[in-house]
């Protein structure tokens, strides 16, 4: 009887356990035990390999696997290395890096992402390292990224309660705070000032509905009160962004007081406004460039080396500030997409590259 027990041994192997994707709670309620082939898989006990069931990959079907291997145009990504803003937001008709609505907290949104650099996001889940997706090129989407995105534009039929007043356009402020350990404005020793931006350059980057993103040139606070031509600075910078992805926008800069004086804080407040039929509706969130970028980089920037990026009551951020009136779906909602070639099929009675334009009425 022993011999035959080492004999079945030795021809029966086994395959690699990995954390199940799906199992029952054990007597001490803990799930996601560790099984053989995750669950999603049937061990070759001849090879001791798991065949793993569709959708799952890996030694032990310890991960997914992406839809098509993103059919080319995009890059298959575990759970904690995608990026907020991933996903479709439904209630805001976008990808968006967060919504900072004024009721954001109640959203569920992302306060001050877009100031310093891009923050992924942090994710402790058990599956955080297992679980994948697609993250899609620019002008692609689908679970897959098989499908080409569409211009969207505002509904050229969409009515407001009070046509009597103009439409608001969407305003994105941004606020630049100069950072340190004593800034505020109870603590008369800050050394915090306006002085900290001046001749210290930045940039902004812009990301389209479609997904692409265009940087501007280097922008910079010229002297203490010269705001307005950093305002004027930033609306040039938008507007010469490539492909015309913003055809319409005004750009106001106003100075923070010094600690002690009218404001709490020192730093400087951009408001920015979108007014073209290209950034109709919600737009992706502006992101502040604010790490120096030297020789060899573009844009070759400065940086705001004091900018406080981080704090319990008060950061640099990056907000919507005033929703805009319009809105923004995918071919004016009065169009059909064509997702093998990314061109909008205008219905009857409309034009325009999202068909945003009436061409009658009936």
């Amino acid at each position: 009887m022993y011999s035959l027990y080492i004999l079945f041994i030795s021809i029966s192997g086994f395959c690699p356990f990995e954390l199940a994707w799906v199992d029952s709670p054990d007597k001490q309620g803990r799930t996601h035990n560790y099984a053989e082939c995750a669950g999603k898989g049937i061990c070759d006990r001849e090879i001791g390999e798991c065949e793993c069931f569709g959708g799952y990959e890996g030694k032990g079907c310890g991960r997914q696997s992406c839809p098509d291997s993103c059919s080319g145009h995009g890059t298959c990504e575990f759970m904690n290395e995608l990026t907020f803003g991933s996903v479709f937001n439904e209630y805001f008709n976008g990808y968006d890096t967060w919504h900072a609505h004024n009721d954001v907290a109640s959203m569920g949104g992302y306060d001050g992402i877009g100031v310093g650099a891009v923050r992924p996001s942090t994710d402790f889940n058990w599956d955080a390292d297992r679980a994948r997706a697609c993250a899609c090129d620019s002008g692609w989407s689908g679970v897959n990224c098989a499908s080409r995105m569409c211009p969207q534009g505002n509904d050229a039929l969409a009515t407001r309660a009070n046509t009597a007043v103009a439409a608001a356009s969407q305003v994105q402020t941004i606020t630049l705070i100069s950072g340190g350990a004593y800034n505020y404005a109870i603590n008369t020793t800050s050394s915090a000032s306006q002085g900290d931006f001046v001749d210290k350059s930045f940039a902004l980057s812009f990301t389209s509905q479609l997904g692409e993103t265009y940087t501007t040139v280097p922008l910079a606070l010229t002297t203490t009160s010269g705001h307005a031509a950093l305002a004027t600075r930033i609306t040039s910078a938008l507007l010469d962004l490539p492909n015309k992805v913003i055809d319409g926008v005004t750009t106001s800069a106003v100075i923070f007081m010094t600690p002690g004086a009218t404001e709490d804080w020192a730093g400087i407040k951009i408001r920015v406004t979108f007014t073209g039929a290209s950034v109709h509706g919600t737009q992706h969130l502006l992101e502040v460039s604010a790490n120096p970028c030297g020789a060899g980089c573009t844009p070759r920037i400065d940086g705001l080396a004091t900018l406080m990026t981080g704090g319990t009551n008060i950061t640099s951020s990056v907000k919507e500030t005033t929703v805009a009136d319009y809105n923004s779906f995918e071919c004016g909602r009065r169009g059909k997409c064509d997702f093998d070639t990314g061109v909008c099929s205008c219905f009857e009675g409309f034009t325009g590259e999202a068909c945003t334009t009436p061409t009658a009425l009936v």
